[in-house]
């Protein structure tokens, strides 16, 4: 189940809505995990059993733990996290890695290992690291553990961010995930769907219409698409998968706000970052803070040497790359960003801040493109193939973009970079806080009532409706 899907908007939601708001406060908790459950088992029944099981494991492992000390408590600390990582690799990963054993033995001339492939759980990469933040937070003493399993069940299968994110760090709804009647109000409900509104808008009207265009482009093969055709699809890709994830966020935060929770911020306006650097403290904001604290930071941070930072900041972003896909250009996407974060450092940002900011901003967005051809497509070789294609400057059949597409780009284009004036992140930021005057509650929820009509009428019009990061 999606949500921008006609079931989740028309049914799932409102019925959810419905007996939570109406539900007395000792049974909220209950009625949004069993709700969390229903979500997930509607697109994955089997696999509920195997989140479920694991949830069970960690509450009393984690519960251990925290009982222990010395020894004892880094046995059961290390136990959670290798089972949580153990689960990734087997899930996630495992075909990938026979995959790549099978073909340098068939190289070799030996006999390739049978295999039974194993599916994928949804959400996956999301709640193994939610698991995750739990048992370290608990063990470096940051917040008790949940005293009801009910509680920490919510934390990891929460349907608002359950699916693809952010990333909700345990410490930082802890409190509320036992008592958050201060959040329990009418301007959080109004602010929060007009949150959910905009995010769905911008999945709907903007992400959906590129990505039609950017799936077509990157059907073709790289050596019959003109120069001009590998930069348009490119793009119209960049514009999807920012408002497809950043729009999913929006929904997710949105969706929390309406029931009591505060989510923090995963996109601030990541494409007019002047430097890759940059990019990564505005982009999936919540995964550049748990990459930080929960491996950089371990591996030594900024404490090292200067060999050894670099080499800590390539390593955990091949690590990012491979958490986004099973794939080896997910795992070269990750080292192309690492590689220019160590760039930054040596000599980038010297020299942006010589030529200026908007010449920053239009080579931080070129770099990005690049990196976002090795994440579109489907192999490495293709990706470099389309990636020459892009700065071959050669003629070739074009595929020409709709007047709808070219309109659509446009806006995506406008307000991917609105923010370079200075005062529209102030502007942003006064929009989506809790706190709104009375006359600007009436104007929002007039606005989202009509995002919602009109996000609604395009999905029911539309057989296109995929979310990218419901694949990590």
């Amino acid at each position: 189940m999606v949500f921008s899907s006609s079931l989740f908007l028309l049914y799932f939601l409102p019925v959810f809505l419905l007996f939570y708001y109406f539900a007395d406060v000792k049974y909220k908790n209950l009625v949004a995990l069993a709700a969390s459950v229903f979500f997930y088992a509607w697109g994955a029944p089997t696999f509920i059993f195997i989140v479920a099981g694991s949830i069970i494991v960690d509450f009393y492992a984690v519960n251990k733990m925290h009982r222990s000390s010395g020894r004892s408590k880094r046995l059961w600390v290390a136990f959670s996290v290798f089972l949580n990582i153990g689960m990734l690799l087997y899930f996630k990963y495992a075909n990938f890695f026979v995959d790549n054993f099978n073909f340098l033995v068939t190289e070799m001339g030996g006999k390739p290992v049978e295999w039974a492939r194993v599916a994928l759980p949804i959400g996956i990469s999301f709640f193994s690291f939610q698991k995750m933040t739990y048992a370290v937070d608990v063990y470096r003493k940051v917040h008790a553990p949940l005293k009801r399993m009910s509680d920490f069940a919510l934390y990891i299968l929460m349907f608002p961010q359950l699916i693809a994110g952010p990333i909700v760090r345990f410490n930082e709804v802890a409190d509320q995930l036992e008592d958050r009647l201060a959040n329990e109000n009418a301007d959080n409900r109004l602010t929060g769907f007009f949150r959910f509104a905009l995010g769905l808008g911008k999945k709907v009207l903007i992400a959906n219409v590129l990505g039609e265009y950017a799936d077509s482009v990157f059907a073709m093969n790289p050596s019959e698409m003109s120069t001009a055709t590998a930069w348009m699809g490119v793009i119209a890709y960049a514009f999807q998968i920012y408002y497809d994830f950043a729009g999913y966020s929006d929904m997710a935060i949105g969706l929390g706000r309406m029931i009591g929770f505060d989510f923090l911020e995963n996109f601030n306006n990541p494409y007019i970052s002047q430097n890759i650097s940059e990019f990564w403290r505005r982009w999936h904001i919540s995964l550049g803070r748990w990459m930080r604290d929960y491996l950089y930071i371990p591996l030594g941070g900024n404490k090292v040497s200067v060999r050894r930072l670099y080499f800590n900041l390539w390593f955990v972003f091949i690590i990012s790359g491979f958490w986004h896909g099973a794939a080896w250009n997910f795992v070269v996407w990750g080292a192309f960003h690492g590689a220019f974060l160590i760039a930054d450092r040596l000599f980038l940002l010297k020299f942006y801040k010589a030529i200026g900011k908007y010449p920053s901003i239009l080579i931080t967005f070129i770099i990005t493109l690049v990196g976002w051809v090795l994440f579109r497509s489907e192999s490495l070789s293709y990706a470099l193939d389309f990636t020459s294609r892009m700065f071959s400057f050669t003629a070739g059949p074009t595929l020409y973009i709709s007047q709808k597409g070219w309109i659509i780009l446009v806006i995506g284009a406008f307000f991917g970079f609105w923010a370079m004036a200075g005062k529209i992140e102030k502007w942003q930021e006064k929009l989506f806080s809790k706190e709104q005057k009375m006359s600007t509650l009436v104007i929002m929820t007039a606005a989202s009532a009509v995002l919602f009509i009109v996000s609604l009428a395009a999905i029911t019009s539309s057989g296109f409706n995929p979310f990218i990061y419901f694949r990590f």
